[in-house]
């Protein structure tokens, strides 16, 4: 049975604190070993520091405490993985680490909440914090979306922009883009060829989180996973944007190839998106 906008109201009021608490546990770390590496690599350009797992324990012993009915998945996997649950929150502890251990502040915490509705899940909660701009982006399904920050809470409306070559993009690049082909730099020279640009700040929770501010006027990415994306889509949706596969199916968790716009923008990014990607001219 489908979630009543009371229910998910008080979903997100008592998610509010845990996302508050773990934002200072990591705000700590923040620029603290700057002096040396102050990280692992799971692989090559895929970094772990000890604050992703700290603050992963953290939200996965409160989401215990405050929803013991509910599943937990988070990216470092420091506990059970409970997506057989009706109601799951799929947990990044640090989007943006690599971006963490050097000491940019463009990191982010996402806890997104899927409810299982037939054999599909739909986000229905999210809320993202970055510690190190001082910002809380939350949403609930049919609830709207809002921006928390030094200037207070404020409702987020995606942006108007109606043309391609009048936009602002971004996107990001998987962690084995050394050894894969399918790495997007030919998307990415060629779609920021013909637009405003294309930015890309390497935390997809946080990037996503900026198409629903208006600051982006889409963001796609290849190899996500449902804890990148999951806190996003809907605070996305309740902004009034749109988001999908790539090919403009309706969004899967856990297909990787993901899309978020304005609305506006969505059919041509799904077009240009499909097409072959190529250099333009004097690229070699």
């Amino acid at each position: 049975m489908p979630l009543r906008p009371e229910e998910l109201r008080e979903i997100l009021e008592r998610a509010h604190p845990i996302a508050r608490d773990a934002g200072a546990l990591v705000l700590e770390g923040w620029r603290s070993s700057l002096g040396g590496p102050g990280y692992q690599l799971k692989a090559k350009s895929d970094l772990v520091t000890e604050y992703d797992t700290r603050c992963e324990r953290f939200l996965r012993d409160a989401i215990a405490r405050t929803f013991p009915s509910h599943g937990v998945v988070g990216e470092e996997a420091e506990g059970p993985q409970q997506r057989d649950r009706e109601l799951v929150w799929y947990l990044d502890p640090i989007d943006g680490t690599t971006n963490f251990a050097h000491g940019h502040p463009f990191f982010c915490i996402a806890m997104g909440l899927a409810a299982r509705e037939g054999d599909r899940e739909t986000p229905v909660v999210g809320l993202v914090i970055a510690p190190g701009l001082g910002t809380v982006w939350s949403a609930a399904r049919g609830l709207g979306a809002t921006r928390t920050s030094a200037r207070g809470t404020e409702q987020l409306r995606v942006s108007r922009t109606a043309h391609l070559e009048d936009a602002l993009l971004c996107t990001g690049f998987p962690a084995n883009r050394r050894a894969s082909a399918d790495n997007n730099y030919a998307r990415f020279v060629g779609i920021d060829s013909i637009t405003h640009g294309v930015r890309r700040c390497a935390a997809a929770a946080l990037e996503i989180c900026l198409v629903a501010d208006g600051a982006y006027d889409a963001f796609w990415d290849l190899g996500l996973k449902a804890w990148d994306l999951t806190a996003g889509s809907v605070i996305v949706t309740e902004a009034g944007g749109r988001v999908s596969n790539m090919d403009g199916t309706e969004l899967e968790l856990h297909a990787g190839r993901f899309l978020a716009s304005n609305g506006a923008l969505h059919g041509a990014m799904i077009e240009t998106l499909a097409q072959p990607p190529s250099l333009p001219p004097g690229v070699a």
